[in-house]
C-alpha cells in the first residue's frame, strides 16, 4: 500500500479552518443566550448599585466615627497639655486647691467627651473631677492624712454659662489610686501614654485614660489623667443611622466590646444598647486577622440562615476598630425575588444554549488546546523528550503546535551544556532566573586529578578522551548520590548537596559519592600516559554558605560561594601534603559521624586563615566491608596525635611507628613521626601550637 505523506498534508490542510471563523461560530450560538444575558446584567448592575449604596452608607458611618473617635482622643490629649502646661509655668500648683478645682472644671465643660479629670500625688492622695451627665459635676477628693478611708465630694449643677454648687458630702471608699496602673506607670515614666480602665472612685466604668507624671523644676508632682467613659462612644454611635435594621460596634483586637449605640448612656447610665449581631463583628475579626486590624475588611458573612454586609475600619485609637453590620436583605431583597422569576423563565432555554456552546467549544477549541498545553507543560518541566506534535483542523493551533515541537529540539541541543536535572528543580520550587540566594547548611565537594598539569602537557589534545570518561564517572557518582554539579574547572569537579531540594543527609550523601568516585575511577581501568592508575584527590565540607543565582543579570549560575567553599577546595589540595585522597571538614565529620568511618589526620590552618581546624581522612562507610579489627590502626594513630598535641612526643613518635609497623606505607603516619622526630631533637617553645599551616592554595 503506497503512501503520500505530501498528498495527506494538503488534505490536512485544506480540512483546517481560521480560528476566527470558530470564534464566530461560538458567538453566533451566544446570541440564544443574549436574553438571559441581559437580564444577568440587569440584575449585576442592580446588585451593585445596591451595594454601592450599602459600601456609601458605610464610609459615611467610619468617616464620622474615625472623626468622633480622633476628636476624642485629640481633646484628651489636648485637655492633658493644656493642664501640665499650667503645672510646669507655675501658673498652677498641685495643691492650690481652688485654682485646681476652677481648671479641672473648665476642663469638663469645655470638653464634651471627657468624664474625668484626675489627679494623683505620690503620697496617694486622690483629686478628680467628674462629669455626672450633662447637666451636673461632681469634685472629689481622697485625703491618706485627714480623712483616711473616706472622700469628700463637692456637686455642682450646670447651668447656662456656669456652675453652681449643690452640695458637699463625704462618703466611706476603698479607692486607692497608688493600686492603679495609670498611676504606677505614670509615676514611674517620663510621657503620657494611654490605658485601659476599669474601676473609679463610683465604681467600674469601662475606660480609657490619658495619663502623664508632671514634673515641676524636675522635681514630679504627681500623675495627670484624663478619662473618657466608654459610655460617651455609645451615645455618639446611637445617632448614626446603620440601614433600617444594621448598628455599628466599637471592638478591641480581642473582640471586646467597647461601645455599642445606645442613645441613653452616660456617665450616671450604663450602656445598654442592643449587641444581637455582636457575634457577627467579633466573627469578622476572627476572620480578617491581622489585615483586619491595620486596613479596612469587608466581606459577607450569614447567620442563622440571613445574610450580611460585614466592614471592619480600623480606629485612629490603638487596637480599636468599628464593625458595621448591615442585612443584606435590606438593599438585595427586591432584586433577589425579580431575579428568580427571570430565572425560572429562561431556564430552559439558556441550558439548551449552553449545552450547545460547550459542546462546540470543547470539540473545536478546548481540546486542541488543551492537548497543546500539555505539551507547554513538558516545556515547563524541561522534559523535553515528552514533547509531541498534534495537528488540528485549526490552522492556528496547528502553528503552535508545530513551534512548541520545534522549541522543544531547539533547546534539547543545549541540555550537554547545563544541568537539566537542576533547572527542573528551580523550575518546581519557583525560583526566578535573576541574581539573588540565602544562607543554608550545605555540604560541598570538589574533585580533581593528580598531577594533571603534567598529565595534560604530555598528552596535549590527546587528554581529551581520559578527561571525558574521569568526568563522567565523577558526575555519576555525583548525581547517584542526590548531588548537584556545580561546575567543571579543568579537571576538577564542583558539586554540592542540600540544594535546591533539601536534604537533611547531606553530609553522608557527599562522602558515599566521594567513596563511589573513588571506586569508579579504579574500576575504570583509567591510566595516565606512564601506565599507572589514574589518582585523584577529593576535598569536602558543610556549613553555611551562600546558595543561589550568582552572576549578572546577562549570565547566572546557580552556585555555592562562601569560607565553608573555601575550605572544600583548600581541602583538596591539602591531600597532596598529607598522601591522602579524601579529606572532609570537622562539621562534615560531625554531620555524618554515625554512618562513616574516618582517621583524623591532623589540626590545620588552610592558606588565608589562622585559626586551625581538624581535618579527616574519610575511610569507608560503617558496615561495607571490614571489621573491628581493621580500625586498630586508627585507634592508634588518633592516639599518636593526642600525645602530640599533649607535647608527649617521644609517646606519640612510638604510636606513628606502631601505625606503620600495623599498615605498612602510610604518608600521614611517615609525615607525623617525622615531625614528632624533630620535636624530640628540638623541644618547642611555649608559644608552640599543635596546627599546621598549608602556605599554598
Amino acid at each position: 500500500m503506497n503512501v503520500n505523506p505530501g498528498r495527506h498534508l494538503r488534505e490536512i490542510a485544506k480540512l483546517t479552518v481560521s480560528i476566527r471563523l470558530a470564534v464566530s461560530a461560538l458567538v453566533l450560538t451566544a446570541i440564544l443566550l443574549t436574553a438571559a444575558l441581559s437580564s444577568l446584567l440587569w440584575w449585576r448592575t442592580a446588585e451593585a448599585a445596591s451595594r454601592q449604596l450599602a459600601s456609601t452608607i458605610n464610609e459615611q458611618i467610619v468617616a464620622a466615627v474615625r472623626k468622633e473617635v480622633a476628636a476624642i482622643v485629640d481633646e484628651a490629649r489636648a485637655a492633658h497639655t493644656a493642664i501640665r502646661t499650667l503645672f510646669l509655668q507655675n501658673v498652677l500648683d498641685t495643691r492650690d486647691a481652688d485654682k485646681r478645682e476652677f481648671v479641672f472644671l473648665s476642663q469638663l465643660q469645655s470638653q464634651a467627651t471627657i468624664s474625668w479629670v484626675a489627679f494623683g500625688w505620690p503620697d496617694g492622695s486622690f483629686f478628680a473631677a467628674h462629669k455626672l451627665g450633662d447637666r451636673r459635676l461632681e469634685m472629689m477628693e481622697i485625703s491618706l492624712t485627714d480623712h483616711a478611708g473616706q472622700r469628700r465630694i463637692d456637686e455642682y449643677d450646670v447651668v447656662p454659662g456656669d456652675i453652681e454648687f449643690a452640695n458637699r458630702r463625704f462618703e466611706p471608699t476603698d479607692f486607692r489610686v497608688a493600686d492603679r496602673a495609670w498611676f504606677k506607670t505614670g509615676l514611674a515614666g517620663e510621657e503620657p501614654e494611654w490605658f485601659k480602665v476599669m474601676d473609679h472612685p463610683t465604681g467600674e466604668r469601662p475606660s480609657i485614660a490619658f495619663a502623664g507624671p508632671i514634673d515641676v523644676y524636675q522635681e514630679r508632682q504627681g500623675v495627670l489623667a484624663i478619662v473618657i467613659e466608654y459610655t460617651r462612644l455609645a451615645r455618639f454611635l446611637s445617632q448614626l443611622e446603620v440601614g433600617r435594621t444594621g448598628t455599628a460596634f466599637i471592638i478591641d483586637g480581642s473582640g471586646e466590646l467597647i461601645a455599642a449605640p445606645d442613645k441613653d448612656a452616660d456617665e450616671l447610665h450604663a450602656a445598654k444598647g442592643d449587641t444581637t449581631l455582636l457575634p457577627l463583628a467579633r466573627m469578622a475579626l476572627v476572620k480578617a486577622g491581622e489585615d483586619g486590624r491595620k486596613e479596612a475588611w469587608r466581606n459577607r458573612l450569614t447567620s442563622a440562615g440571613a445574610a450580611y454586609e460585614v466592614a471592619l475600619t480600623p480606629l485612629p485609637f490603638p487596637g480599636w476598630s468599628l464593625a458595621t453590620v448591615i442585612p443584606e436583605a435590606e438593599f438585595l431583597g427586591p432584586v433577589e425575588t425579580t431575579l428568580r422569576r427571570l430565572i425560572l423563565g429562561l431556564a430552559v432555554g439558556a441550558v439548551l444554549a449552553a449545552l450547545a456552546s460547550a459542546m462546540l467549544a470543547r470539540s473545536v477549541i478546548a481540546a486542541p488546546l488543551s492537548r497543546v498545553v500539555g505539551e507547554l507543560r513538558h516545556v515547563e518541566a524541561f522534559a523535553l523528550e515528552q514533547v509531541r506534535r498534534h495537528p488540528s483542523r485549526l490552522k492556528e493551533i496547528a502553528s503552535l503546535s508545530g513551534a512548541i515541537a520545534e522549541m522543544a529540539a531547539g533547546l534539547s541541543a543545549f541540555r550537554k551544556f547545563i544541568p537539566a536535572d537542576l533547572v527542573r528543580s528551580l523550575l518546581r520550587q519557583g525560583v526566578e532566573a535573576r541574581p539573588g540566594g540565602s544562607m543554608q547548611e550545605l555540604s560541598v565537594m570538589f574533585v580533581d586529578i593528580a598531577g594533571f598539569t603534567g598529565l595534560s602537557e604530555r598528552l596535549g589534545d590527546r587528554v581529551v578522551p581520559l578527561l571525558s570518561r574521569y568526568l563522567d564517572l565523577a558526575s555519576e557518582a555525583v548525581v547517584a548520590n542526590g548531588g548537584t554539579i556545580d561546575k567543571f574547572i579543568g579537571d576538577a569537579v564542583m558539586a554540592f548537596w542540600g540544594a535546591p531540594q533539601p536534604q537533611a543527609d547531606h553530609a553522608l550523601r557527599c562522602c558515599r559519592a566521594a567513596l563511589g568516585c573513588c571506586r569508579a575511577i579504579a574500576a575504570s581501568g583509567l591510566a595516565d600516559d606512564l601506565g599507572q592508575p589514574l589518582q585523584i584527590r577529593i576535598g569536602i565540607n558543610s556549613g553555611r554558605m551562600l546558595v543561589g543565582n550568582i552572576g549578572s543579570e546577562l549570565r547566572l549560575n546557580y552556585t555555592v560561594i562562601g569560607d565553608a567553599v573555601n575550605v572544600a577546595s583548600r581541602l583538596e589540595g591539602a591531600n597532596k601534603s598529607y598522601g591522602t585522597q579524601i579529606l572532609i571538614g570537622e562539621a562534615t565529620e560531625r554531620l555524618a559521624r554515625s554512618a562513616i568511618i574516618t582517621r583524623e589526620i591532623d589540626s590545620i590552618a588552610v592558606y588565608g586563615r589562622e585559626e586551625g581546624f581538624a581535618v579527616y581522612e574519610l575511610v569507608g562507610l560503617v558496615g561495607e566491608g571490614g571489621g573491628d579489627e581493621t580500625l586498630d590502626w586508627i585507634v592508634r594513630y588518633e592516639q599518636g596525635l593526642a600525645n602530640y598535641r599533649a607535647r608527649r612526643f617521644a609517646a606519640a613518635l612510638a604510636d606513628f611507628e606502631a601505625v606503620l609497623n600495623m599498615r605498612g606505607p602510610d604518608r600521614p603516619a611517615e609525615l607525623m613521626r617525622d615531625r614528632c622526630g624533630q620535636l624530640v631533637e628540638s623541644a618547642p617553645d611555649v608559644a608552640w601550637r599543635p596546627v599546621a599551616a598549608l602556605t599554598t592554595k
